[in-house]
């Protein structure tokens, strides 16, 4: 990446703060870490659908219907409140709302939130045919759907 002096330069603008060195990044760069970091975050997101996609079919393959809908919900508790919480980073890149570290924290919140309240109430509506196995196999393969990027050498 190419950093310009706000004066003109080719090299970085940098001020000398303290023993910090500050960095002034052109509209240019700016672009080029939200192009990167949005990636990121999509890809995230579709290795996560991946990974619920295998262990809801492979579920129902071993277990039936009955696994195969417990590891949706499991895996779907986590997923989509999660893709959510990224719709509105990506928001925050490149639409006119700006993302900070707050904004970061509440859609946490919204994410723990909102998979505990689903398992809860799984657990009290279906405790007759759900299969825990399954269910926790989804959220955990869900939880770790990063791991496919790892694997796959393409994570952000």
């Amino acid at each position: 990446m190419g950093f310009k002096n706000t004066e003109g330069g080719d090299e970085p603008s940098a001020t000398e703060e303290e023993g910090y060195t500050r960095l002034v990044l052109t509209e240019h760069d700016r672009a080029a870490i939200h192009q990167r970091s949005s990636k990121g975050i999509v890809r995230v997101i579709i290795a996560q659908a991946i990974m619920l996609g295998v262990v809801v079919l492979g579920s129902w393959l071993v277990s039936g219907r009955a696994a195969a809908v417990s590891a949706l919900i499991g895996g779907g508790a986590y997923l989509v409140p999660n893709a959510l919480f990224a719709l509105r980073l990506l928001v925050g890149l490149w639409g006119p709302v700006q993302n900070s570290p707050f904004t970061f924290f509440v859609g946490e919140a919204f994410k723990l939130g909102t998979a505990t309240i689903v398992l809860v109430l799984t657990a009290w509506l279906g405790s007759e045919w759900v299969v825990w196995p399954a269910l926790l196999l989804g959220l955990l393969f869900v939880l770790k759907g990063y791991v496919l990027l790892l694997v796959s050498g393409r994570l952000p």
